[in-house]
């Protein structure tokens, strides 16, 4: 699943496969910018701010996307298999001599003016894995609204920018709260802790190939357990703190993953 770890993985790897090289193949497939061309140009750089990808053109032309779900972008040498998906999944392509990028299922695709790039990322709160990174601002934001359930502000990406469902379930078990409690209810220091805890877990997190909280710092280590996850995706199986069945439930349409033991609040 897609979160800030993720997503600058991805800026990362556009980057290195794009950026100081002209395009020889632009094609963007939704209406509004099917017409577009910038063959021809230099790709100055690939970054990310939270969720959100930018890919910078000379001209001053940026094209904005986000992978929400389901959207990826794959990168791939001279003919080599193409693995992301069916061609009718693809809404960009992004190619020079040496790689060409095709982006999947993106549900947001739009090309813009580099100066007007506030427009689609000046809302966000300060980016986790970002140099704009805040904790004093990130942490007022999440306690804006003391009767917000924990996980609606964690998630709420004017708050703090990278955090998605699953580092929400776990950072809400780190918290030993639920993520239906309302956040003005956490006693100190336990909101600090979270937004610091939140830094440390994107930080541990955004190097690796396989994303894990249990063994991201040795301080919150879960004592030799083979498990990466505390509880997003283990519903019905042992807690690894307390030997306790995991729940699940539907939130949002996303599923919300805690122990009934070691978490406290309410569960809706």
């Amino acid at each position: 699943m897609p979160e800030g770890d993720t997503v600058l993985q991805t800026a990362r790897r556009l980057d290195a496969a794009l950026a100081g090289r002209v395009l020889t193949v632009f094609d963007l497939r939704v209406p509004r910018f099917a017409t577009a061309d910038l063959t021809g140009r230099s790709v100055l750089g690939v970054s990310s701010r939270g969720k959100h990808l930018l890919t910078r053109f000379e001209g001053g032309l940026t094209l904005h996307s986000h992978l929400r779900m389901d959207g990826a972008w794959r990168v791939y040498g001279p003919g080599e298999r193409r693995r992301g998906g069916p061609d009718h999944q693809i809404r960009a392509v992004l190619g020079n001599r040496e790689r060409t990028a095709v982006g999947y299922r993106l549900p947001v695709l739009e090309l813009l003016r580099t100066r007007d790039e506030t427009r689609v990322v000046g809302h966000l709160g300060p980016d986790l894995l970002g140099a704009d990174w805040d904790p004093d601002t990130a942490l007022r934001n999440l306690l804006a609204d003391p009767g917000r359930r924990i996980g609606d502000a964690l998630l709420d990406q004017r708050n703090l920018a990278g955090i998605g469902n699953v580092y929400m379930c776990e950072l809400c078990f780190m918290a030993r709260a639920t993520p239906w409690l309302p956040v003005g209810e956490l006693e100190p220091p336990v909101p600090t802790l979270l937004v610091s805890t939140a830094k440390q877990l994107l930080e541990a997190n955004r190097d690796r190939p396989m994303r894990t909280t249990t063994r991201a710092t040795a301080a919150l280590a879960a004592g030799g357990s083979r498990d990466r996850l505390f509880v997003y995706g283990r519903a019905g199986r042992p807690c690894l703190r307390c030997g306790t069945l995991i729940r699940t439930a539907e939130r949002d349409d996303r599923p919300t993953y805690w122990c009934p033991r070691c978490q406290s609040g309410p569960t809706s």
